[in-house]
């Protein structure tokens, strides 16, 4: 027989219950107009994810609740419902009397329902809780320990939440055990690159060992430091993907699964499932990149976008993304030279705003720095090619770094603005960036991007529109703090750079590993210290979307006060 499917692929927000319920019910009626048989909703769709301390709120959990009940309640449909709530427990299968938290959170669940004929049939609880990562969820709830199966139209539907895929034994196999016809698993799943390949191979491991189709529906939308990538899909039985929705956009589809016995039944026929073809993989980092800044920016009530402009390439890759996110006409552009900054420097910010449609407001530094220089006069060696033969250090360059980063701050608050930083990843990793300076803004999109792949997206970029102007791609990187001064001055190349930064930080490597990889110790050793004590500067800096297996900030928690050297 034919068990027809809605993947209901939505932007669900954190804190936002009566929209979230609102645009649950919106879907759930249209699927029912569908003649589908179940419609499946995303992981904690009622509360967004991840919710964090708002569960400590009691008042939070019971408005979410209180959504629960009437939208089941009033979705007389045919068609069933699932989705995913703060739930509450009468069994408390871990003792939490000794944590410091409200009573309340102590039964709190991870849950998921399925609703019908006006009420809710079944909940189920999430057993496998992820606490690694960008996850707390044994902060906050308790693990369930039973399966959920749901005769549906005849259809043995088995469900589990997100976690309790991943492993060859538990939560998946005993389902497996209990027998059913369908596997529907909801997800909050946030993205990095490649991520997918996991997923699709834990859901063909239990389409091709229990002979089913599965059915796995993520949520979609940038929050906070993470961003989820949607790529909803569904396996048919020999584990081939029949059904793919949308990257890192709201996505609905309806799919129609033979189970048991074939027979048409009395359902009208659908066209043939729509599998949308996956994005290449600097296309899926881009989109990551827009959409995460898109709803940081919006959801957090700012319209414009103010970009500090240098002529490289880290500003006009950032400013690209903000118009991709917000539109041309909601991102400003400032060019701010210095004494020792180059002319090609403001031609190309120029050329960068001109290719992207933005306005571009030129605010020389010099005289703030020269005031600023008088009023530290003795204090602070200021200036290159004294007559006294002293020389500036970095306490001059960050003078410079802050005026520029007061000048954007000033002009965002006048313009109700934020402020987007333009660092990238290997920048943050060594420290090569100035506290309330080239630091100052409100959201970094290019946190988590190497320099190296910075380049690559540029040049991608390009293929669509050729945005980015070609000196800024090819000349070499600079601060312009002093004169003739450029990175390779004072860092590695950043192909060993970066290279570097991805076997410390997002695998976790020792010197000895990174060593035996090929890399100098020498260099390998220092690229380490100036890591380990950039640890400060990181804790100080504005969020930005997560893109890799490990990025700075909640996925890597070291101490800013440590002795251990490796």
């Amino acid at each position: 027989m034919v068990f027809r499917v809605a993947l209901a692929q939505l932007s669900n927000r954190v804190g936002d219950i009566s929209g979230n319920a609102t645009q649950m019910k919106h879907f759930w009626e249209q699927a029912d107009e569908a003649g589908a048989d179940l419609v499946v909703f995303p992981e904690l769709a009622m509360t967004g994810y991840p919710p964090e301390d708002l569960l400590l709120k009691r008042e939070v959990v019971d408005a979410n609740l209180d959504a629960l009940g009437s939208l089941a309640a009033n979705g007389h449909l045919n068609a069933a419902a699932v989705l995913g709530h703060v739930g509450r427990s009468d069994e408390v299968s871990e003792p939490r009397e000794q944590w410091d938290a409200p009573q309340h959170t102590r039964s709190l669940t991870n849950a998921l329902s399925v609703l019908q004929h006006g009420r809710v049939r079944a909940t189920y609880r999430k057993q496998r809780l992820p606490n690694y990562g960008v996850f707390d969820e044994r902060r906050y709830f308790t693990h369930g320990e039973d399966t959920c199966v749901v005769t549906i139209n005849d259809t043995r539907v088995g469900f589990l939440i997100c976690e309790d895929l991943w492993s060859d034994k538990g939560p998946g196999q005993r389902l497996l055990d209990a027998g059913i016809d369908v596997l529907v698993v909801i997800n909050a799943s946030p993205y990095h690159r490649e991520k997918w390949v996991d997923r699709e191979m834990w859901c063909r491991t239990y389409a091709t060992r229990g002979n089913m189709h599965v059915v796995y529906v993520n949520t979609v939308g940038g929050q906070d430091d993470v961003v989820f990538d949607g790529d909803s899909f569904v396996l048919d039985p020999s584990g081939a993907v029949v059904c793919r929705l949308a990257q890192f956009a709201p996505d609905f589809a309806v799919v129609d699964l033979a189970v048991g016995p074939q027979a048409a039944g009395n359902k009208r026929e659908l066209a043939p499932a729509r599998v949308t073809p996956r994005l290449d993989p600097h296309a899926e980092v881009w989109e990551a990149l827009v959409c995460a800044t898109r709803d940081y920016c919006t959801t957090n009530g700012f319209r414009h976008a103010v970009i500090g402009l240098s002529g490289g390439i880290d500003s006009a890759v950032t400013a690209a993304i903000a118009v991709d996110a917000l539109g041309a006409e909601h991102v400003t552009g400032v060019a701010m030279p210095s004494p020792y900054s180059s002319t090609h420097s403001v031609t190309d910010a120029h050329e960068a705003a001109k290719r992207l449609g933005i306005t571009c407001h030129d605010l020389p530094i010099g005289a703030p720095l020269a005031a600023f220089s008088t009023v530290l006069d003795g204090l602070v060696v200021t200036g290159f090619d004294r007559a006294d033969g002293r020389q500036a250090g970095v306490a001059y360059e960050n003078m410079q770094s802050r005026l520029r980063g007061l000048t954007v701050m000033a002009l965002a608050n006048e313009m109700n603005a934020i402020v987007l930083t333009t660092g990238n990843k290997s920048e943050y990793a060594v420290g090569y960036a100035t506290l309330y300076g080239d630091m100052a803004g409100g959201y970094a999109p290019l946190k988590d991007v190497e320099k190296t792949l910075v380049n690559a997206l540029a040049r991608w970029r390009n293929t669509v529109s050729a945005v980015i102007p070609t000196n800024t791609i090819e000349k070499p990187p600079s601060a312009e703090l002093r004169p003739g001064q450029v990175d390779s001055d004072s860092l590695p190349d950043y192909p060993i750079l970066d290279a570097i930064i991805r076997l410390y930080v997002e695998q976790a490597a020792s010197l000895a590993d990174i060593v035996a990889s090929g890399i100098d110790r020498d260099t390998a050793a220092r690229v380490i210290q100036l890591i380990d004590r950039a640890e400060f500067k990181r804790r100080q800096a504005a969020p930005g979307p997560k893109i890799t297996t490990r990025a700075f900030g909640r996925d890597r928690r070291m101490p800013i006060t440590q002795l251990w050297r490796d």
